[in-house]
């Protein structure tokens, strides 16, 4: 038996606010498919994140449905669970997979976390906050159980794992059941294929560079899936990489030598089909960094999608703040300031860290602090408590935006 599996697709995603980026997702995604297709798979497995957001355009909407139409054509079902981006955490609220029941994709909820496909048993659950451990513990132990009685049995989860994920994660790897002889896991971006218990732990990876710190692990292993061959006791993991419609590209220049550093580059994306995204870091700097952007942007800007840069003065750091000499209060002092009403030392830490951060353009790590004060503060917030606000909101009169969006569904279904 063999089967291909996937996660974090994240379709409907717009990186850096560019509808460019949005359809270099669906382009990966529709190679995945014809890919799998060409792999001759029995099945396919979906980890999670199928869609950035629980409500997804009708452009992710119809990019999925198209692909799993070809499989379908294909002879090929799908079986996924959602992810934390496909889910809203309200009782009874639905993931958008449940709109493509009716045409084939079999999913596996927390109402059905069971099937059986031939010989082999394929056990899942949603995705479950570090809040609800002791829920996703318990269904865990129920579906090892289950298991046990099938003589070949593959996992399905979204979830970060401590060895693997390093903070912010939801389970420890002891935690996990060890009698499965496949673990098809998602919401960790890299590529990860380890021995578990009786099996392999997979992680597929995102299928496309949703952000920038995934780029080292995309240069070793780059973006793709799995394909999974169960035969007999043995299961073999093979690794399908897929080409990105875009490149990403890092560089480090030196401001001394920035003329040459910066033809160097034009030289190698002039041809380029698509127009990639650049990161540069810049080093020495010792004029106006406002000027040298303009430098760059004038030599590159008509052959890139997006210039990232980040600048390294020369001999001294950025300044975190600027002070006059009338001592009067700085960028920093003034965010502290304006956030006094709240009377929370933890919301000036993020606020200041933040600003120091974004002042650097340093993306990525703003959004992992904002992601890590999320889980230490709003993670235990309970369905019950988000139910009871949602009960309060419903009172309101829906706004208009709303409407339309779900009229737009409507439309995509009809």
């Amino acid at each position: 038996m063999k089967f291909a599996h996937l996660a974090d697709t994240h379709l409907g995603y717009r990186q850096y606010g560019l509808f460019e980026r949005e359809k270099d997702f669906y382009e990966v995604f529709e190679k995945v498919i014809d890919k799998i297709i060409e792999e001759n798979v029995d099945f396919v497995i979906h980890s999670g994140d199928l869609f950035e957001t629980a409500r997804p355009s009708p452009m992710a909407l119809l990019t999925f449905q198209k692909g799993l139409l070809k499989l379908k054509g294909a002879g090929i079902p799908m079986y996924a669970i959602a992810g934390n981006h496909d889910v809203v955490m309200r009782k009874g609220s639905i993931p958008p997979q449940v709109i493509f029941k009716k045409m084939g994709l079999k999913v596996i909820s927390n109402i059905n976390p069971t099937y059986l496909h031939g010989d082999i048993f394929i056990a899942g659950l949603p995705y479950y906050p570090a809040s609800h451990g002791k829920v996703l513990r318990s269904k865990l132990a129920e579906l090892s159980e289950k298991a046990s009685q099938h003589e070949k049995s593959i996992l399905v989860l979204h979830q970060g794992i401590d060895k693997y994920f390093g903070y912010n994660y939801e389970l420890e790897i002891g935690e996990l059941p060890d009698n499965f002889n496949y673990y098809a896991l998602g919401h960790i971006h890299k590529y990860v294929n380890d021995k578990y218990g009786e099996g392999r732990l997979v992680y597929p990876g995102s299928a496309e560079i949703w952000k920038t710190s995934e780029i080292p692990d995309y240069m070793k292993n780059g973006k793709g899936f799995v394909v999974v061959e169960m035969e007999g006791s043995k299961t073999t993991v093979k690794r399908v990489k897929v080409d990105m419609p875009r490149e990403f590209i890092q560089r480090t220049l030196d401001y001394n030598n920035l003329e040459s550093g910066v033809a160097g580059i034009k030289e190698i994306i002039k041809d380029f089909e698509k127009k990639p995204i650049l990161n540069l870091t810049i080093n020495n700097v010792e004029s106006d960094t406002s000027r040298v952007y303009e430098i760059i942007k004038e030599e590159l800007g008509d052959l890139s999608l997006m210039i990232r840069p980040t600048f390294n003065m020369f001999d001294m750091e950025v300044p975190g703040d600027i002070v006059d000499d009338n001592n009067k209060l700085g960028p920093k002092e003034l965010i502290v300031k304006q956030l006094e009403l709240y009377g929370s030392s933890d919301i000036d830490t993020l606020a200041t860290d933040l600003y120091d951060l974004l002042s650097k353009d340093k993306m990525d790590e703003s959004g992992e602090l904002i992601d890590q004060f999320y889980h230490e503060h709003y993670a235990h917030i309970t369905e019950e408590d988000v139910e009871l606000e949602d009960e309060e909101a419903e009172k309101q009169p829906p706004k208009e935006e709303e409407k339309d969006v779900q009229v737009t569904f409507k439309e995509v279904l009809e």
